[in-house]
Order: C-alpha cells, then structure tokens, then sequence
C-alpha cells in the first residue's frame, strides 16, 4: 500500500501562492496589459521610436510576469491529477514524479513570494550590472571575470535576456570591467542586494605554489531609468573620447572607432559603450546610463544628508558584502545575513537564488526597522 499524502504540503502552497496573487493584484495586471497592448497595436506607435520601445518593453514586462504567475497556477492544478493517480494507481514511480513537482513548486513559490518583498521605488525596473576587479592583480581580474559569467549563468537559468554592453580586457588574465543590462521585471530589485564589494580567497592560480590570494571586485547595479533625460548633464561637463572596440589579447571586434567613454567631469564617473555599431548609438547608451547614476548620486547625497542632520550617520551595507572560499573549507559567505552556501562550484555556475532570497529578506527586514 502507498504512503503518500502530500495534502499539508499541498495546502501550503495554495496559500502563499493565493497571498502572492493578492499582493501582485492579478485583475490589476491583466487591466495593465490589456491596455499597453492597445497602445502598441496603434498604427502610429513607431513614429515615435522611444516611445514605442517603452511601451513595447513594459507590456514584455507585464506579459512575463503574467505568464510565472498563470504557468504556476497551471502546475498546481497538474499536480493535484498527478498527485491523484499516483494514488489511485498505488504507483510509487508517479509518487515520487509528485514529490519532485512538489520541491520544485515549493522552489518556484519561493522566489515568487521574495518578489513580493520587492516593493521599492525602481525595483521592478529592468537592471544595468557593471563588475570592476579591484585589489588582487591578476586574481583580482580573473575573479570579476568568474562574477560576470555567474551572474550570466544566473540570467540564463531564469531564461532573463541580457546584453553586454561593455567589457574592458586585462592585459593578463580575466577582465578590469564589464557593464550588462538584464532586461527582465524586478531585475533591479531582485539584483540589487548583489551591490557592493565581493571577495575571493583562494590558492592563486597565477602566483607560487600553494599561495593563498586575496581579491576583490566591486559590483555596481542600478536601474533602467527612461525618464533618465530629466537630469540635464551641460557638454561643458563631460569629455567624450572615441575608440576602436575590441576584445580578448586587442582583437578588433568593429572596424571603425565606435566604441564611446563619457566622462563626467565634475564628479568623475566614467561609462564605456562598445556594443553597439554606431558611434550615435553608443554615444545614446552611455549618456542613458550616465544620467542614471547622476540622478542615484543626488539621491544618496540627499539622503546622507538628511541622516547627517539627523545624526544617524552609518556605514553602507554594500561595503565587503561576500566572501568566497576556495581553498581549505570551500564556502561561500553572505556577510550580511550570514546565510552560507558549501558549494561554490554552483554559485559560480548561476546557483544564486538562496543567496538572493536572503538579501531581500535581509534588506525588508532591515528597511522596517
């Protein structure tokens, strides 16, 4: 006789998959749709390409974010069948297909209610990624290059488009930076809690026998804005420098000087854009980016401001957040929540859910204080 009654377990997901669907407000969604939907079947919407871009994007958001949340709906309908012919059947092979859906919807579930906690300004805003190897030489570029194809292997996991934007090559091994956009709803929010400085410690690959390396790079994450033009940047505050783009060991990857830098001047942040095929095209990308992170910029000034008068100066959190261990006790740390992962093959491999998952709980939990 089969002992299988998975009914607590089933329960338990109706009803955080029920929450869920109350906090997106799934009436509210399909309304949304419907109506970018009427917007873009207009005839004149690409006389305005911007614009249709926007509203083409946004309805991709929205039907992507319908579609999770339908598809698991679907699922928990097939599992209940599934669930009743393995019992009527007395089949322990159909039992056991249930109980791998059921770990696997409790997975998927999971990730849906930490979306919910995304509740911030531009937290459901597609995300721009830039990666820069710090303090650590050789180690330190090989390592940024070891969080680019993490996170890229993150994205494909979760079928997210992404498209690099911009990669500067070390003259050894690894890269010095990289800029990424993921082009997926709450792609900021969701990658946001991956900002600040990670840190590598392992036997060096480039070094002498069995000695132990340090390294570092930093990871900057900020949201598509496209009201970003509102931030007037003056010409007399940036220098613009034109040149060829290229690849691994100098490899020309366009034949014309396409790649563009933009310079601020007054606060010196620098963004590079080579992936484009036009100079005006790069040129766009980059001033897009860079007006993004001015505006960030007079946001957290204005808000270390208001501490500073308030007297609660502290220390950000994005500060030294993780820390990788590949020699000895492989281990990846969160040094934020204190959440550990033993595996850092996976986590390198996209493996970076429960990390994730931690950090927004982490922040909610924080912000609420």
């Amino acid at each position: 006789m089969l002992e299988f009654d998975p009914s607590a377990e089933i329960q338990a997901l109706r009803s955080t998959f029920s929450d869920i669907a109350a906090v997106v407000d799934v009436d509210s969604l399909r309304a949304e749709i419907a109506r970018l939907s009427e917007d873009a079947g207009a005839p004149d919407l690409w006389d305005d390409v911007e614009k249709a871009q926007k509203v083409t994007s946004a309805l991709s958001h929205r039907q992507s974010e319908l579609k999770r949340l339908t598809d698991v709906e679907q699922r928990l309908d097939d599992l209940d069948v599934l669930i009743e012919m393995a019992i009527e059947m007395d089949d322990e092979d159909t039992a056991a297909e249930a109980r791998r859906e059921i770990a696997d919807l409790q997975d998927v579930i999971g990730q849906l209610e930490v979306q919910t906690l995304l509740d911030g300004e531009y937290d459901a805003r597609a995300a721009v990624v830039t990666i820069r190897s710090g303090a650590g030489g050789d180690d330190a570029t090989d390592f940024a290059e070891m969080l680019l194809r993490m996170y890229l292997r993150w994205a494909e996991r979760h079928k997210y488009p992404v498209k690099v934007m911009d990669t500067s090559y070390a003259e050894g091994a690894g890269i010095k930076s990289t800029t990424f956009e993921v082009d997926a709803p709450y792609a900021y929010g969701t990658l946001s809690v991956e900002a600040g400085t990670h840190r590598l410690a392992r036997i060096s690959p480039f070094g002498g026998a069995d000695k132990r390396q340090t390294s570092f790079a930093a990871v900057e994450v900020i949201p598509v804005m496209e009201e970003a033009k509102e931030v007037e940047v003056p010409e007399g505050d940036i220098r613009v420098d034109v040149f060829r783009s290229s690849g691994p060991g100098g490899q020309s990857v366009n034949t014309t000087d396409s790649a563009v830098r933009i310079t601020h001047l007054p606060s010196g942040i620098v963004v590079s854009m080579q992936n484009e095929k036009s100079q005006i095209q790069n040129r766009a990308a980059a001033m897009r980016v860079l007006q993004t992170r001015l505006m960030l910029l007079q946001k957290e000034q204005e808000a270390a401001t208001k501490k500073e008068l308030a007297g609660t100066i502290t220390a950000s959190w994005g500060d030294q957040m993780r820390s990788y261990f590949l020699y000895g006790q492989q281990l990846v740390k969160d040094l934020r929540t204190g959440y550990e992962v033993g595996n850092p093959a996976a986590v390198f491999d996209g493996d970076l859910d429960g990390l994730i998952a931690a950090g927004i709980r982490w922040r909610k939990r924080k912000d609420d204080d």
